[in-house]
Order: structure tokens, then C-alpha cells, then sequence
């Protein structure tokens, strides 16, 4: 039976962690969450674009039967009930992927889970749809020849960062409380910063994935939430192994004390410009600001770079040949649909000669290694998110860019290192709009990434969008 709560404004503003802590009172149901979800995707969806694929008759099924399960106090999992919502880069059952692209055919058949989405589906969470991506999630800019533009819930006319720019979208507004990313050079932190949400890139290869992105071990899948509790749980959850990865590694070990007050004995280097960034003068300040604040939490904080020069090449050397590897089977009839911009960093991609690549792998090599060095001093490098303030949608790049990775040149090197790095807020700009802060740790000790994030959003506090009516609980 529905049990009801005070009203539609206080479910919006739930998180994953109290959902499921509601479920278990009895003071709320999976239907009455899902249906609430429903009309509020409905109620914004035609206007910013953070849906490209909505189910909602299946959704309700599954709460049905999820309600099913919590009246008889039998749980199948974790989420069991919680919504959530899956990129449209990653294979899900009975739903399209049509990877932002108008060269992919909507006919199927789908009918494989990716890992993560086989790991939520087992956990009991109830998948409301497929975010936007760019083709391919090509760029830090959320459109697409096949879905359109994707618009920021704090102003519309803005672009929400990309390529996970509809799923930042859904998490900022609560759009279900669970959203996968994928992150080959900042798509995850990217729109968690322009939209104001926490978003983790963890460790590569503690989330399976299958099948590989073409961008090859760039790519990161991790989550995309409101808050970093809502983060760590959907961790627990798809950090689960599939046999189907050929990368996976190390075990996942979560932190779940939860107890972690200040940020006693942490060493944090702090670089404003990782040596060879510009960045906005407001976007420094804001972090400048937050920064600051560790000191009273604990932190013992350094201003250092972690001494090496832009990697910017080697990057676009790894970005260029896996999307040269994208089109090498499409027809020329399929190249024509292509996004232009997507289409020339294919063909760059095409010229890279065997030796240029393994010159890259190389170089690869040693930045991590000076990576490894740098945290041998410091337990965190923590930077600004993003050099800039969101832009106006329909571009690749704001004015005076040559391209996306000149605009966030504080994401990209951390695919390289494969890293965990988190992006959450620490402010507003001159603008009003939201700034975020990066962390970054060793390979493999997510947990205290997100222990030290925890631990920051509780002293920064959250943002909520304006478009979303109910504050933040």
C-alpha cells in the first residue's frame, strides 16, 4: 500500500541514502518515489534535454514490484527501489543506446546489461531512462546530431558541461537520485561543476565495464549524485566484478564508517593552476575560499604544483585515435550524419602514425609516475574543477578556444594517470553560477577521496538549481 508523505517537495529533495531508510519505516513506497520522478521528468524534460529515452511504464513495474518487496520485508538488494538513470553511451535492456549518434539504428536488438547497469538491476534500483550524451561523448559540451541540445537547470541558455551533460541535469534537479557518467578526460567532472553536483571518476578498472569504450582505458565509469553519501553507495554497487572486463583490477574497498569528521593529519597540495592552466579570476577566488577552509578542518595545505608541463598532446594523441577508430567501419553515407566536430578529430585521429602513438604511451608512463611521486608527499591534489564559467549552448568551445581541452585543462591529465578524482561544489562565481573543486588522489584509494569529500561537503555545504522548487535537506 502507497503511504504518503508531506507532499511531492519533499520527495524531490530526497536523497538515495534517506530513501532507502524511508522504505524500511514504511513511511514511503518505490511507486510513490517513481511516480513523483515521472512527473517531474515530464515537467522539465522538453525544456533542458536531460532524457534522450524515458521508461516510465517499465519503471512503474519495477516499483510495483519493488513495494512488493519492502511490505514483506524482503529487500533484494542494496537500491532495492531507488531510481536511477543510465548514459546513453552504456547498454541497457529493453532501451536503446544510441550514443548520441545518428549513424546508430534504434531498431536493437537490446538485449544486454552492461556491468554497471546489470550490478544496479541487481541491487533492486529501478532504471527511469537513458541520459544525453554528445555523439559518442566526443566533447565537454552536451548536444548531438540525434537528440539536440541539452540546456544547465541554473540557466538554460548555458551549456551543463558534457559528456555526461544529461545526466549532471538529472542529478541536479533529482531526477531520480542515482546517475551514471562516463569520464574520458572530465565528462563526469565537467558537468558536475557547470550544474553544481558531486560527481566521482574512480579508479580505472574498479567499475567493469563492457563493451570497452573506444577511447580504450581513458574511460571511467563512476557516479553522478547530489550528494557524496548518495556516491559512495552507488559504489558499493558497481564496483561488483564482471567476467566480461578484461582491465578489472584490485578489489574495491569502501569506506562505510561514515565517522569521518575533519581531515586531521590529511596533506593537501592545492595547485590553482597545475602550472600552466588560466583560469577565470572569479573561479580562483571561490576556490581560493574553499581551500582555505581545510585548514580549519584539519588539513595540513600546501600551494604546489605537481611540477609537470601540460599534457595536452599526449591526450589528444589517445582521444583523436579512439575516435579514428569509431568511424573506421561507418559508410560514407553514415560519415555525412556525423557531428562536423566529431568527425575532424576523427580524421586527425587517422594520421597518427604507430610511433606517435607508442611515444604517447610512453609519456603516459611517466606522468603517472610523477603522479606516484607527488603523493608520496601529498594524500590529495586538489584544484579547481573547471578554468571557466558554463557557455552558451550550440558551441563546442566558448569564444576564444580552439578546442575543448583548452577550457578544462585540470580534467584530462587524471584519465591519463587513471587516477580517482571527484568534482564537487565549493561556491557561485561573479555570475551566480556554480564552481567545483577537484580532488584527486593515489590509484586505488578512492574510499579516501571520497572520505575527504565527505567530509568538505559537509563544510561547503550543497548548491541547489534554481529550476529545482524545494531547497536541499
Amino acid at each position: 500500500m502507497t503511504r504518503r508523505t508531506n507532499g511531492s517537495g519533499a520527495l524531490q529533495a530526497l536523497t538515495a541514502v534517506e530513501c532507502i531508510e524511508l522504505y524500511k519505516a514504511g513511511t514511503i513506497s518505490p511507486v510513490e518515489v517513481v511516480r513523483d520522478c515521472l512527473e517531474r521528468i515530464d515537467a522539465v524534460n522538453a525544456n533542458l534535454n536531460a532524457f534522450c529515452h524515458i521508461d516510465a511504464d517499465g519503471a512503474l513495474t519495477a516499483a510495483r514490484q519493488s513495494e512488493e518487496r519492502w511490505n514483506k520485508g524482503q529487500p533484494i538488494g542494496a537500491l532495492d527501489g531507488v531510481p536511477a538513470t543510465i548514459k546513453d553511451l552504456t547498454l541497457t535492456r529493453g532501451m536503446p543506446t544510441r550514443r548520441g549518434s545518428a549513424t546508430t539504428s534504434a531498431a536493437g536488438p537490446w538485449d544486454d546489461d552492461a556491468p554497471l547497469t546489470a550490478r544496479m538491476r541487481e541491487a533492486g534500483s529501478i532504471i527511469l531512462g537513458k541520459t544525453t550524451t554528445p555523439e559518442f561523448g566526443w566533447k565537454g559540451a552536451t548536444d548531438s546530431p540525434l537528440t539536440g541540445i541539452t540546456r544547465n537547470p541554473w540557466n538554460p541558455k548555458l551549456t551543463p558541461g558534457g559528456s555526461s551533460g544529461g545526466a549532471a541535469v538529472a542529478a541536479a534537479l533529482n531526477l531520480g537520485f542515482l546517475h551514471q557518467g562516463s569520464d574520458g578526460g572530465g565528462s563526469i567532472r565537467i558537468p558536475a561543476s557547470f550544474t553544481g553536483t558531486f560527481g566521482f571518476k574512480p579508479t580505472f578498472g574498479y567499475v567493469p565495464q563492457w563493451p570497452l569504450s573506444a577511447m580504450g582505458a581513458l574511460s571511467h565509469i563512476g557516479p553522478m549524485t547530489r550528494t557524496v553519501d548518495d556516491a559512495m553507495l552507488m559504489m558499493d554497487v558497481i564496483t561488483r566484478p564482471d567476467a566480461r572486463d578484461g582491465y578489472s583490477g584490485m578489489t574495491y574497498k569502501a569506506d562505510g564508517s561514515g565517522k569521518t569528521k575533519s581531515l586531521d593529519g590529511i596533506r593537501v597540495g592545492y595547485s590553482r593552476t597545475l602550472g600552466y592552466a588560466d583560469v577565470a579570476p572569479d573561479i580562483l577566488r571561490v576556490t581560493d575560499v574553499a581551500v582555505q577552509q581545510l585548514r580549519g578542518l584539519g588539513a595540513e595545505v600546501v600551494e604546489v604544483d605537481p611540477g609537470f608541463a601540460n599534457p595536452v598532446e599526449v591526450f589528444a594523441t589517445f582521444w583523436f585515435a579512439g575516435a579514428a577508430r569509431l568511424i573506421a567501419r561507418m559508410s560514407e553515407s553514415q560519415k555525412e550524419l556525423l557531428d562536423p566536430g566529431f568527425l575532424d578529430c576523427a580524421l586527425r585521429g587517422e594520421k597518427i602514425s604507430l610511433a606517435e602513438f607508442k611515444d604517447a604511451e610512453q609519456a603516459r608512463f611517466d606522468l603517472s609516475a610523477k603522479m606516484a611521486d607527488f603523493h608520496e608527499s601529498f594524500d590529495l591534489l586538489i584544484t579547481p574543477t573547471v578554468a571557466i564559467a558554463p557557455f552558451p549552448v550550440g558551441k563546442d568551445k566558448p569564444d576564444g578556444f580552439s578546442g575543448w581541452v583548452d577550457w578544462t585543462p585540470f580534467t584530462y591529465p587524471f584519465n591519463l594517470t587513471q587516477q580517482p578524482a571527484a568534482s564537487l561544489p565549493s561556491g557561485l562565481d561573479d555570475a551566480g553560477l556554480p564552481v567545483g573543486l577537484q580532488l584527486v588522489g593515489p590509484r586505488y584509494q578512492d574510499a579516501h577521496v571520497l572520505s575527504a569529500a565527505r567530509v568538505i561537503e559537509r563544510q561547503l555545504g550543497r548548491l541547489t538549481a534554481p529550476a529545482m522548487q524545494t531547497g536541499s535537506r
